[in-house]
């Protein structure tokens, strides 16, 4: 029972707690509180296993955190020597209810968190790196295992992003409502791009993988949650995050092979997922601002529909063409190829395809391989062989493999 109640402890209230702590102890403090963090779970290890584990895990939690970061503030010299003195009551260091772990309070704190995260002066690599640590409770290894890197290249990431937090003097609160929008955009492209890092991931840790892209979605519905952050943009990325995720269990195999869209088993499809996708399409469908992730999600949508169409294709790609206007990228232009050759031939697409000239991309290679399939087949060969030459990992050279064994 302790053995899995810690872990998910853990993965459910290291953020809450965490996010707390630095809006109490200052922004400068961040791995301070990370530490404090850390030691209560350390703690909740070392004295369930001889007590039990208490009546309110969770509470017990946020008590002993209270107490561990009293006693920090209290025999810290910096806090005795600088902060005390522009503390008007310095009769009491801090005191009982000081520390404010209501629920508002938690979840204000996370939604403060994530602007001060996703601060322009921090590059967006080291804000999906602080938010996986502070607003998901990550730890350096599996960020080492996200990023398919080592723990020393994360932890001077890091450093370097809490030192910029500390130098700029980012206070942990929301930003002036004149602000807002532009921070906004920032803060949707971090949580995008984590998700991202689940979804497109390299590892071979399915479990990882998941868990990146679920937390991701919890940070957007916490935006959501919130009357002054709850935009049209933001309903329209969790719309995009849950058709994504509804088919998490047919995208790979029992071996862990990638399976392409057209080879899915479409009942292993989460139907609740794409329900609450389109509920948070539907509500991301006001205003007069159609955003990346608007586009995105209804392209999305269109592929929660198993059923080759003319419709579904004609409507996937003016979608794209809209995209490619609004935000031109190689990756997008690519996917467009694919979807071309559904609604105007193989032809045209490859003449537009060679176009694109993504000469380090494996994907591009894959799919010119696919669109000369049942014409030349050399060519076809030729594509598919430059593909496995490029491919990163065993998944995807399982795949280009079976490509051309076919």
């Amino acid at each position: 029972m302790q053995q899995e109640l810690i872990p998910h402890l853990f993965r459910t209230e290291f953020s809450r707690i965490a996010a707390v702590l630095v809006k109490h102890i200052g922004i400068e403090h961040m791995e301070v509180a990370e530490d404090i963090t850390s030691e209560t779970f350390l703690s909740a290890l070392e004295t369930w296993t001889y007590k039990g584990i208490p009546e309110n895990p969770a509470a017990w939690l946020y008590v002993v955190a209270k107490n561990k970061a009293k006693n920090y503030l209290t025999r810290n010299h910096l806090f005795q020597q600088k902060i005390i003195p522009v503390i008007k009551n310095t009769d009491t260091v801090v005191a009982e209810d000081d520390i404010d772990l209501s629920e508002k309070n938690i979840t204000d704190s996370q939604l403060q968190m994530i602007f001060s995260i996703c601060h322009p002066s921090i590059p967006t690599e080291s804000q999906i790196g602080l938010a996986l640590r502070i607003l998901c409770g990550f730890g350096i290894d599996e960020i080492a295992n996200a990023f398919l890197t080592n723990k020393e290249t994360v932890n001077k990431r890091l450093f370097r992003a809490r030192e910029k937090l500390r130098t700029e003097n980012i206070p942990v609160e929301f930003p002036p409502e004149t602000e807002l929008p532009a921070r906004m955009d920032a803060v949707l492209l971090t949580l995008y791009l984590l998700f991202n890092e689940g979804y497109y991931s390299e590892t071979q840790d399915v479990i990882l993988r998941e868990d990146l892209c679920f937390e991701a979605m919890r940070l957007v519905k916490l935006l959501i949650d919130n009357e002054s952050t709850n935009l049209p943009a933001a309903n329209a990325l969790l719309a995009l995050m849950c058709f994504h995720a509804s088919r998490f269990g047919a995208r790979k195999n029992d071996r862990g092979e990638i399976i392409l869209y057209e080879d899915q088993d479409e009942s292993l499809w989460d139907r609740e997922l794409i329900a609450r996708g389109v509920y948070y399409l539907h509500q991301g469908s006001t205003g007069n601002k159609i955003s990346r992730y608007h586009l995105e999600a209804n392209i999305a949508y269109w592929h929660t529909i198993k059923e080759d169409t003319p419709e579904k294709w004609d409507n996937i790609l003016q979608l794209y063409n809209h995209l490619l206007m609004l935000e031109y990228s190689p990756i997008a232009a690519l996917n467009r190829t694919f979807v071309l050759s559904k609604v105007k031939g193989k032809e045209t697409a490859i003449a537009e395809a060679e176009k694109l000239k993504l000469q380090d991309n494996h994907y591009y290679f894959m799919l010119l391989g696919e669109l000369y399939s049942g014409i030349d087949q050399d060519k076809a060969k030729q594509h598919f062989e430059k593909a496995l030459h490029l491919a990163k990992n065993n998944s995807d050279k399982q795949l280009v493999e079976k490509r051309l064994s076919r």
